[in-house]
């Protein structure tokens, strides 16, 4: 019998809660995560006419009428230049959109997790805590999707793609690292407090007007800009656009400070997680 059967029998025992015990129950259960993210994407869809499809309309969409709306009603505008065309606001806001809606998507789901899963609970054996990372895997599904859809759109309307749209990967990473943080702890807050899951949804939509996503920072009055930065999701959007939009290379400073900052929220959290589940049995 493995360590995990072991601990899964009796749902009040204790489990381990450092960062290595995280590591290795992620790599032990690997396949595991990997099949149940495939299930998670395919059964959103399943039933539609369209099916995965939809993964890539549903961006393009919401894209389409973000900009309309911002571009034509309000006259937003990036400074790109006098010349700047909707298509390029709709490139730039596109980005904002990607990485808000990696973040949003995780933790909008987070408080349910368990509460959907009761019978991973109750009767069977499983890992409770790969379900924020399956939840992750879903999302950054989605999120390549959009990305894809984002760098075809930008090398129609420039005809180049910037070289450091490569490093990418490592400005996601610590926003990954972050959101599954939080995502463990909105996961064992959801079944002790119901109203996490109204909560958190308008909370993620707040974060979304207070961060770039439709204008820059560098329009706000100087005394709101650093209130700006203190939404997590601000740096990561600006070095985004940096190596997506203007070919800059990322902040590796700061991308390194945040990965810290965020590792520390994610042990936070999935100690949270593992101390709480104890109780989750005799509340569901």
């Amino acid at each position: 019998m493995t360590a995990t059967s072991q601990m899964g029998i009796n749902p009040h025992a204790a489990h381990p809660t450092s960062l290595l015990a995280l590591v290795k129950s992620l790599w032990r259960n690997r396949q595991l995560i990997v099949q149940m993210t495939k299930r998670e994407v395919v059964g959103r869809y399943k039933g539609s006419v369209m099916g995965l499809a939809w993964s890539f309309f549903n961006p393009v969409f919401m894209l389409t009428v973000y900009t309309f709306v911002f571009s034509v009603i309000f006259k937003s505008r990036w400074g790109i230049g006098d010349e700047e065309s909707k298509t390029q606001f709709a490139v730039v806001l596109f980005v904002g959109m990607i990485v808000h809606g990696l973040f949003a998507e995780v933790l909008n789901r987070a408080p349910s997790l368990i509460l959907s899963n009761a019978n991973y609970v109750k009767k069977v054996v499983f890992p409770l805590e790969t379900l924020p990372v399956i939840a992750m895997g879903a999302a950054l599904f989605h999120s390549l999707i959009s990305l894809g859809v984002l760098l075809t759109a930008f090398i129609l309307f420039n005809g180049y793609l910037h070289w450091t749209a490569v490093f990418m990967p490592f400005v996601l990473l610590p926003l990954v690292i972050l959101t599954l943080g939080l995502a463990w702890m909105l996961a064992s807050l959801g079944v002790f407090l119901r109203d996490v899951g109204q909560t958190i949804g308008i909370i993620t939509t707040v974060m979304m007007f207070l961060s770039p996503v439709f204008y820059p920072v560098s329009t706000l009055p100087e005394k709101f800009r650093a209130w700006i930065m203190l939404n997590p999701l601000t740096f990561i959007i600006e070095q985004a656009r940096e190596v997506l939009i203007w070919g800059h290379l990322p902040d590796w400073l700061g991308l390194g400070i945040y990965t810290f900052a965020a590792t520390v929220v994610a042990w936070l959290g999935y100690a949270w997680f593992q101390k709480t589940r104890k109780g989750f049995a005799d509340v569901l």
